[in-house]
């Protein structure tokens, strides 16, 4: 919008003399001239006598005195009387002329205002929305230009300080300075509604702006902090080799945050601190927690080694084991565990050998080198526990079964029985999905129960099948609850 110098108008002084007044700042005011008064004619002084000259003088004093009066009422700026009507309409196209200039300083103040609101809205956010509300603020622009425009011309159009303006005149000019302010007030509701449906997205957009700066003080604390509790570690004669190299990267980002949001913007620079934030945070917390994890890598050595020596005497144990197996029970019972022995000899060789590793990397402070191998001696250490209790739990449950299997099917027995009185609660007749799975469980344990007979027999694939028995029984019992609770449901 196109700027006015502003001139204060009081009504008890002079108005802003000429059509520009109001918008290039014209004079203060401009006297009228005078007219009417009569030109004197030169008279020769050669031709006048002495006495007549004197004469002439003395005559012509009051005539010079009485020309001079009106030109003394005319003088200060006042205008010449016209009649009322005119100086009415005068009076009238000026008041609407002020009243459109207070309309357009109303409506030029809003556009600036608003023209913060959108500079502050394009600094944060880059969305479709915040793109949509730059294109209708210029199309905006463009309709205030144009009201602008219109008040401009109006009140160019017309000089109200004129000594010869009529009312025909004075009244034209107050049509277009009121229609002119019209238009001025129509644009600024427009602009109004505009300013109320930019409310979110300046919201989210101060919102932003409010977070910057301490997000950024909080970024440059937290790599303080790190850098501090590097320190320390150091201290404790830890190197942190790798938390150094970790920190020192961050160093180009502190860099851009020192730079500022007018250089990277201000979503990129919230999304970098709080990046710098996270990671200066975990160097912190890993740096603080170096002398602890240093104590607990040595414990952690001292224990798995322990365990590793104790594994290795229970699989010289296997052996025996094996042996017993072979000579009380059929093949089928102990087959799968031959390989045990060597299993276990290899896992323990093996976990010894990433035991030493995870020394070396302990002593050279690589922590997380550590901590993996440690991990991988762990698993192979768990195998191989497994594998040697398996020998010893065969040959315990095979004893048992041999002394006497009646514990073993009353068991299974019981458990079917259980999922038959449940699958016949509030039944006259069961479900064709539970009694079929139940009848399946009775025929299997039966043929398990036979497989008993005989000089040799397979008490291992008994255990098995009895085992699955009791699975299948639970699943079907799991199937009926929850059939009767979707029905109660």
């Amino acid at each position: 919008m196109t700027a006015i110098p502003e001139q204060p108008y009081s009504p008890s002084g002079p108005r802003v003399g000429g059509t520009r007044g109001l918008l290039s700042g014209g004079p203060a005011f401009r006297a009228p001239a005078f007219r009417g008064s009569p030109t004197p004619v030169p008279v020769p002084r050669a031709r006048i006598a002495g006495p007549l000259r004197d004469a002439l003088a003395l005559t012509a004093l009051p005539l010079v005195a009485a020309l001079a009066l009106p030109a003394a009422f005319a003088g200060g700026g006042t205008r010449r009387w016209f009649g009322g009507r005119a100086e009415n309409q005068r009076a009238e196209a000026q008041a609407a002329k002020d009243a459109a200039a207070a309309a357009f300083y109303e409506l030029d103040t809003a556009q600036r205002d608003l023209r913060i609101s959108i500079e502050t809205i394009t600094a944060v956010d880059g969305s479709p929305a915040a793109r949509r509300a730059v294109a209708d603020f210029e199309a905006l622009g463009r309709r205030i230009d144009e009201a602008s425009h219109t008040y401009i011309e109006a009140v160019d159009a017309h000089d109200l300080d004129r000594d010869d303006l009529d009312a025909s005149t004075a009244s034209r000019a107050r049509t277009k300075l009121t229609a002119a302010k019209g238009e001025l007030d129509r644009v600024k509701r427009e602009l109004d509604r505009f300013t109320e449906g930019l409310g979110p997205l300046l919201g989210k957009a101060e919102n932003q702006l409010a977070r910057l700066a301490p997000a950024v003080e909080r970024a440059r604390q937290a790599l303080l902090a790190a850098s501090n509790a590097l320190d320390a570690a150091r201290a404790a004669g830890l190197r942190a080799d790798d938390l150094a190299a970790r920190l020192a990267a961050l160093s180009p980002e502190l860099t851009r945050l020192n730079q500022g949001a007018g250089q990277h913007g201000v979503p990129q620079t919230l999304e970098r601190a709080e990046r710098v934030i996270r990671q200066a945070e975990a160097i912190r917390a890993e740096a603080d927690r170096l002398p602890e994890q240093a104590a607990e890598t040595g414990r952690r050595l001292v224990s798995l080694r322990t365990r590793a020596q104790a594994l290795t005497t229970r699989s010289e144990q296997v052996e025996p084991v094996l042996s017993e197996l072979r000579r009380r029970f059929s093949a089928a019972c102990w087959q799968d565990l031959q390989g045990v022995p060597d299993v276990a000899a290899e896992n323990v060789r093996q976990a010894e050998a990433r035991l030493a590793e995870a020394g070396a990397a302990r002593d050279e402070q690589r922590w997380a080198d550590a901590t993996a191998l440690l991990s991988t001696v762990r698993a192979l250490l768990n195998t191989t526990d497994e594998a040697v209790s398996a020998a010893g739990d065969r040959l315990r449950r095979l004893n048992a079964v041999q002394k006497d299997p009646e514990q073993e099917i009353e068991r299974t027995r019981f458990a079917i029985r259980d999922a038959q009185r449940l699958a016949m609660a509030g039944r006259h007749t069961p479900d064709p999905r539970h009694a079929h799975p139940l009848d399946g469980a009775v025929a299997r344990l039966e043929r398990a129960v036979a497989g008993l007979e005989g000089r040799h027999p397979d008490y291992w694939h008994f255990l098995t099948e009895t085992e699955a028995v009791r699975r299948s029984v639970a699943e079907v019992v799991t199937l009926i609850r929850e059939d009767r609770g979707g029905s109660a449901g």
